[in-house]
């Protein structure tokens, strides 16, 4: 029996992927999409803050990515590749002026992001705490400007690299630093002295929400609509 194709991630490099989807594996690409959903989500969520766009706006990007597959020409990394196309969509969207809620001001969600922080058999007061924790550092994060936020997201949050993080955002190598700097000031490094907290661990892309856009994905691949 062969194994689950989510299972192969780990043993299959993003260019075979996408050259054996190009040759006609199409289930692969569920592979992509569950490799760099959780990229996906923290780079768009640093430039729309409303949760309902931010997986719009992932699943459209994973669309328009299978559709130009063929465009991708190896040159840059594919997550590169894919980064730039989501940071290109959030931002047409964000210039539309629209307003949108912080994360932190919507605590009933079911899929709130706080429970990521828990620790082995937590205490009520523990859990309440890691929540607290959470919403206070995604909050801090939201409140940056817009020009430092993503570069903030980018580098701290994601872990990419100075470089890759000035591909992806078109910027020069040195104003990336420049403007990390200025984030990690506006955060206060007293926040997270006090919470004892890793900004690595805030908006987390939970696996209920990553099968629903591999599943959304797949649907319109195979239902386009026009002018995608």
């Amino acid at each position: 029996m062969a194994p689950p194709i989510t299972s192969t991630a780990a043993m299959i490099s993003d260019e075979d992927v996408v050259r054996r989807v190009l040759a006609g594996e199409m289930p692969l690409y569920e592979v992509l999409m569950r490799r760099y959903n959780q990229r996906l989500y923290r780079i768009v969520r640093a430039i729309l803050r409303d949760e309902d766009e931010v997986i719009d706006v992932m699943q459209d990007t994973y669309v328009r990515a299978y559709f130009a597959l063929h465009q991708f020409a190896g040159k840059a990394r594919f997550s590169t590749w894919l980064s730039k196309i989501a940071l290109h969509e959030a931002l047409r969207r964000s210039r539309k002026g629209r307003r949108l809620q912080p994360l932190v001001e919507q605590p009933n969600e079911s899929h709130k992001l706080g429970n990521v922080m828990r620790s082995a058999d937590p205490t009520p007061e523990q859990e309440a705490l890691h929540r607290e924790t959470t919403a206070l550092i995604e909050a801090a994060i939201d409140a940056l400007p817009a020009r430092y936020r993503p570069v903030f997201m980018l580098r701290e949050v994601e872990c990419l690299s100075t470089s890759e993080t000035a591909v992806c955002l078109q910027l020069t190598e040195e104003t990336v630093r420049v403007r990390l700097l200025r984030a990690r000031k506006l955060l206060r490094d007293a926040l997270y002295r006090s919470t004892g907290a890793k900004s690595v661990e805030a908006f987390e892309f939970g696996a209920a929400r990553c099968d629903a856009v591999v599943r959304n994905v797949f649907e319109t691949i195979h239902n386009p609509v026009p002018d995608l």
